[in-house]
């Protein structure tokens, strides 16, 4: 499994040029710091992959920091209304956002956002990335994703795509696109609330985070998995084909992970909890837990992210463009 991480010691503090080691037991750079429980903004509802591994990390920092750090699911306007809250809440540590990849799906596509998508917070590191699934009601008679396509070809207007706003739409309307298939797109508030749609029968395609769609494939058979997203086959589903490799040249979409206080947050707050973040990417239970559920570990400090959002940015632009997606300002 890949990741970014170095074997360096376990504590780690920041610079403005990225990150310099620092020795092991030194003391704690903001003393007092959390008094309080932390408040998590997660964008979309419970049981998607941005809450499943929110809660991860919650639990960890919470084990580690000594104070509950509680989740609060904040869904609706793909994601936007959780976001714009943290934005404009005290930047004193005691409230962070849980980002996903829809945060640069957003930012590089809509004029009218009420925040800035990279000044108006304070980064503090990415966690991972994970490629999605595309997957189909059981009822569908196909059973891989080059009979999906064939039928989605012959049968226009005919199949339903769910899936939930920001990422997820882009990573669905890419694929009906350069597939050549022209299936109903439907947004739902959150990953998890479309693919139970497919689950019930009510549409009959979800291209989700493998993350959260794991649990219902295989011996379960609530959905039939067809292919992944990402650039190569992910270790947690290795029998299943890429979507390139189905027949899509070049298609690949994976989502992210990251967390971010709002601007003006203090840099020894900052640190802390970067410094928790790389930590906890290290640990041998964490690597397990994403190796086993189609997530790489990728840290990336503050100052990487800072650089990797605008290039994130500039790719989902340019999809929209691609795709001729229609964005509701």
């Amino acid at each position: 499994m890949r990741t970014l991480l170095t074997a360096t010691v376990l504590a780690i503090v920041l610079t403005a040029g990225g990150v310099q080691a620092a020795q092991s037991g030194a003391g704690d750079p903001v003393p007092g710091y959390p008094s309080r429980p932390v408040r998590l903004l997660v964008p979309f509802p419970p049981g998607g992959s941005n809450d499943i591994m929110a809660r991860y990390f919650a639990q960890y920092l919470t084990e580690r920091l000594g104070q509950s750090v509680v989740i609060d699911n904040r869904g609706g306007a793909e994601g936007i209304i959780a976001t714009d809250i943290v934005a404009h809440a005290r930047p004193d540590g005691y409230t962070l956002l849980f980002v996903s990849a829809a945060h640069s799906v957003h930012g590089g596509t809509r004029s009218k956002l009420p925040y800035d998508a990279l000044n108006s917070f304070t980064w503090i590191g990415k966690l991972g990335f994970g490629p999605s699934v595309v997957s189909v009601y059981p009822g569908v008679k196909v059973s891989s994703a080059k009979e999906l396509i064939a039928l989605g070809r012959a049968n226009p207007g005919k199949l339903t795509l769910a899936t939930s706003g920001g990422y997820a739409l882009f990573a669905s309307e890419m694929f009906n696109h350069m597939s050549g298939m022209k299936m109903v797109t439907v947004t739902y508030k959150g990953g998890f609330p479309a693919l139970m749609d497919v689950i019930g029968g009510q549409a009959q395609v979800n291209i989700g985070s493998l993350i959260q769609t794991l649990p219902f494939m295989g011996p379960s058979g609530r959905v039939r998995a067809l292919a992944t997203t990402g650039a190569k086959r992910a270790a947690a589903a290795p029998d299943l084909p890429t979507v390139a490799e189905s027949g899509v040249a070049s298609y690949e979409a994976n989502n992210w992970w990251a967390v971010a206080a709002p601007a003006g947050t203090s840099p020894a707050i900052v640190n802390k909890l970067t410094t928790e973040m790389a930590r906890y990417l290290k640990l041998p239970e964490t690597l397990k837990r994403f190796e086993a559920e189609g997530v790489e570990a990728d840290y990336l400090n503050p100052a990487e992210v800072r650089k990797m959002l605008p290039v994130e940015m500039a790719k989902w632009r340019n999809v929209a463009k691609m795709a001729n997606i229609r964005i509701n300002e």
